[in-house]
């Protein structure tokens, strides 16, 4: 689906992008302000065209029910999105997300947040009654079909925030100083392939995932056919959209682990499967054939973040860098080292994960 792009600028810019996440383990709450710092860091990593976080545990009061964030491009486009959520969920509470008139951001959309639940009786319907499937098929149904509305995240206890602008500019104009997180992505944006509008910037998400890249998908074309197969709708038109469902799909929807998960994203070359021992040959050479249209050609750093914890993970030669830290039961990943020290100085470990290997950070359990 081609979206306006009322709100920004037109250039195509091939470029670097800026990736931040921290991470608590044991889910202590992160100021706002501390991601702000991090990723205003990476400010010459973007030009102006995209901006966004995402914040887990950030609504504890309604940690049950689904946040829908959505955007509006135009007053007409709420009240058939209301009507049509109410249709399928029972809406407990909803309110326009605060925002404040800013000197970087004089036009933008509309947002509004919707704390749901998925009514039984319309549940039901779907063959396997199972709910996080019902949710993505509605997300789906609101971001193809409904004009000028995008649902930017529909997670339990976390939102996205994301626009035109620099990072610092973004979290300004929603007001993230006030909100805390026990993890924090944050991404400033370099339009590769898509034009700069506020749907488009990053993070992409889709239930509690939500992924921000660096870099370029070169076999978007054959990964979308290979989605689609499963039901999968890409409207937005971006290989990033790409990797979020595609990790949908191999870790909610089939049950694979994040390492198994990486060994199918990013899979060794054949010749390096080949030299390998006799059953981890095997086990590659199986997922290869089996899910190799889901293997990510081209060069990218994602990190994902999820209400589990996040992962981190580069393309098989590593073209787009990414370090990893840790200080006690925080943990850091970023494309410089430089963001990271601006918020903690004195690090227990740095490390720079190898091409294709993920780094699983996991929150604790509760």
């Amino acid at each position: 689906m081609q979206r306006s792009n009322e709100y920004g600028h037109d250039e195509k810019v091939q470029g670097g992008c800026g990736l931040f996440g921290i991470i608590n383990v044991k889910r202590k709450l992160v100021p706002g302000s501390v991601i702000i710092d991090a990723i205003s860091v990476l400010h010459d990593r973007g030009n102006g065209l995209g901006g966004g976080f995402a914040a887990y545990g950030i609504y504890p009061e309604y940690k049950d029910y689904y946040a829908f964030h959505v955007m509006y491009e135009n007053k007409e486009a709420i009240a058939p999105t209301e009507a049509y959520l109410a249709q399928f969920f029972n809406v407990t509470y909803h309110e326009q997300i605060p925002t404040r008139v800013t000197k970087a951001i004089q036009a933008h959309p509309l947002f509004y947040r919707y704390f749901v639940q998925p009514k039984e009786e319309a549940k039901a319907l779907l063959p396997n009654k199972d709910e996080n499937d019902f949710v993505v098929g509605k997300v789906m149904y609101i971001n193809e079909n409904i004009t000028d509305a995008f649902v930017v995240s529909s997670g339990k206890n976390m939102g996205a925030f994301k626009g035109v602008g620099y990072p610092e500019e973004i979290a300004e104009f929603f007001k993230l100083e006030g909100y805390k997180a026990c993890s924090w992505t944050a991404h400033n944006r370099f339009p590769t392939n898509t034009k700069g509008w506020w749907g488009g910037a990053h993070p992409f998400t889709l239930l509690d995932w939500a992924i921000v890249h660096n870099g370029e998908i070169s076999s978007y074309g054959i990964n979308k056919r290979f989605l689609e197969m499963y039901g999968y709708k890409l409207t937005m038109l971006t290989d990033t959209e790409v990797i979020t469902y595609l990790f949908d799909l191999l870790v909610r929807r089939f049950g694979f682990d994040f390492r198994t998960a990486a060994l199918v994203l990013a899979s060794p070359f054949w010749k390096n499967i080949d030299a390998m021992p006799g059953e981890e040959r095997k086990v590659l050479t199986a997922l290869r054939m089996l899910y190799g249209s889901a293997l990510l050609n081209g060069p990218f750093a994602v990190i994902l973040s999820h209400n589990r914890g996040f992962v981190g993970l580069s393309d098989r030669i590593k073209l787009r860098p990414m370090v990893a830290a840790q200080v006690g039961d925080y943990y850091y990943l970023s494309s410089e080292e430089s963001a990271i020290r601006k918020i903690n100085p004195s690090l227990d470990r740095v490390w720079f994960p190898k091409a294709g290997e993920p780094v699983i950070i996991d929150f604790e359990q509760e």
